[in-house]
């Protein structure tokens, strides 16, 4: 058993099917063809109608002509001897015969039906042919083919008399269609001559209108596409139409509680910070305690050692948690506001300089030959903080997986850009390195390549995405490379340009 569909109206139908599924395209596109798809078919509706009337009109003006023609011969039908004759000058039949404007026959019927002169194979007048009412004459108007061509009869109706006898003579005078079809032909070309050019003048309107009309909305386009992710404040309504002011206030709507949810995430990123990091500080400070505790007491119990190794694994595991909470939270911080940080211009030398000290006591511990090489300062424009943590994360990356007595070299240097100096950051190690076929991999959170597991299983894999999320916020380009050892790993970071006139940072 078939179940019929419900009866659709047929604009609930079309939207039906033209409203899902479908891409809607340009709105520009959309109203010309709205607008001058239906004016073009009307103007060739209207040229129908323009030939039509043409055809009439053409008929109305030289039916009269014929008329006239057929009346001029009718004048020289009489009776002559009891016989109908018909006095056609010669002149007149020449004419009949070389008619520049179409060829003219003509035949005339005496009172009984004979043929009295002309062409006696013209067609006869048909009998449903109605006598014309535009003239007062006894005339019928009708169509016809003669010799394979289109013809228009005018057939006469002429009383004809004399003492001895009186009848009805008919008088038959046909034309070929040739100039009234010439006729009709040039009005309706210069009627749609006409109405092409109003056509592509009403299209410029339309053209120049429809772009009127909407540059209120290319301007609530440019706007949008050129704020920044943090520039989430409202629209005004009033750069649109009444109509498109419903759409703003819904995107002005959906745009505060995206504040409001990025608001609630940066609160939780800034709880987060403190919540972790105090019990795995304290974690930490209580594996240290152990430790020294199982080191004073080292030489007592036997089992002493295993304990040692135990409490050395949970400070490990600790030094591993703190670093991971970190690294995710500098991230978060980055990923949820950090393009809404202030931007100044940083020296990068100095910040060198600061992050080179800061990691001496780790270069120590591993007998690292930490060196800087800055010939020339560097200034930047960007976030301090944040510079900070992408240099930080490079050297501490460096440090962890160069091996004992290795050696890690920072650089600095200015470059020279099309629009003025550009900066250059360089940390070059002499570790394993990373394959050319893994070093776009490693820019994923949480990836780590093969060599990298063997010689520091405790990393986090997060050091070079949060490298890479800082330098797009600066829109700097970032380059991994092979050192100048062959083997080990050089990070490249390259800034643009920062103005002349800008004042470093303190």
């Amino acid at each position: 058993m078939s179940v019929r569909a419900p009866h659709l109206p047929v604009f609930e139908r079309l939207r039906r099917r033209w409203g899902q599924g479908r891409p809607l395209g340009s709105l520009r596109s959309q109203l010309l063809r709205w607008l001058l798809i239906p004016l073009v078919m009307l103007v060739l509706l209207d040229a129908v109608f323009v030939y039509r009337n043409a055809l009439d009109a053409a008929d109305m003006a030289y039916d009269r002509s014929l008329l006239a023609s057929t009346r001029a011969l009718a004048e020289r039908v009489s009776i002559v001897g009891g016989k109908v004759v018909a006095e056609v000058p010669y002149v007149a039949l020449d004419s009949f015969e070389t008619d520049t404007l179409g060829r003219i026959y003509y035949k005339v019927t005496g009172i009984n039906g004979e043929l009295v002169s002309g062409y006696g194979d013209l067609p006869p007048v048909p009998k449903n042919v109605p006598r014309s009412q535009n003239y007062p004459a006894l005339v019928r108007f009708y169509h016809a083919d003669y010799h394979g061509k289109p013809i228009r009869i005018a057939a006469l109706l002429q009383p004809v008399y004399d003492d001895s006898m009186r009848g009805i003579a008919l008088i038959q005078v046909a034309e070929t269609l040739d100039a009234r079809r010439g006729l009709s032909n040039q009005i309706l070309f210069d009627t749609l001559s006409w109405q092409a050019a109003m056509i592509l003048v009403m299209g410029a309107l339309v053209w120049f209108a429809v772009r009127l009309v909407l540059r209120p909305l290319m301007r609530l386009k440019t706007e949008v596409e050129t704020r920044t992710l943090s520039d989430l404040s409202d629209v005004d309504p009033k750069l649109v139409h009444k109509e498109m002011r419903p759409l703003v206030s819904a995107m002005n709507g959906s745009m505060s509680r995206l504040q409001q949810l990025i608001a609630s995430q940066r609160r939780f990123i800034a709880d987060a910070s403190h919540q972790l990091r105090t019990p795995l500080t304290v974690l930490k400070t209580q594996a240290e305690l152990a430790m020294r505790e199982c080191d004073r007491q080292a030489g007592t119990p036997p089992d002493m050692a295993a304990l040692r190794d135990i409490v050395r694994s949970i400070a490990a595991t600790t030094d591993s948690t703190v670093l991971l909470a970190n690294r995710l939270l500098t991230l978060a911080r980055i990923e949820h506001g950090g393009d809404s940080l202030a931007m100044d211009t940083v020296s990068l030398r100095d910040m060198a300089q600061q992050v080179g000290l800061e990691m001496a006591m780790a270069a120590v511990g591993k007998n690292i030959d930490l060196s800087l090489e800055a010939p020339d300062d560097a200034p930047v424009h960007g976030q301090a903080l944040l510079l900070h943590e992408l240099l930080a994360n490079l050297v501490d990356n460096a440090l962890r997986y160069t091996p004992q007595g290795g050696s890690v070299i920072l650089r600095v240097r200015a470059a020279q850009a099309r629009n003025g100096h550009g900066a250059v950051l360089e940390v070059e190690d002499s570790g394993a390195g990373i394959l050319p076929a893994e070093r776009e991999r490693v820019f994923t959170p949480f990836y780590r390549v093969g060599a990298a597991l063997e010689s520091n299983p405790g990393g986090a894999g997060l050091g070079l995405a949060i490298v890479r999320d800082i330098a797009a916020l600066h829109d700097a380009r970032l380059e991994l490379a092979t050192a100048a050892n062959g083997h080990g790993l050089k990070v490249g970071v390259y800034f643009a340009a920062t103005p002349v006139d800008a004042k470093i940072a303190p």
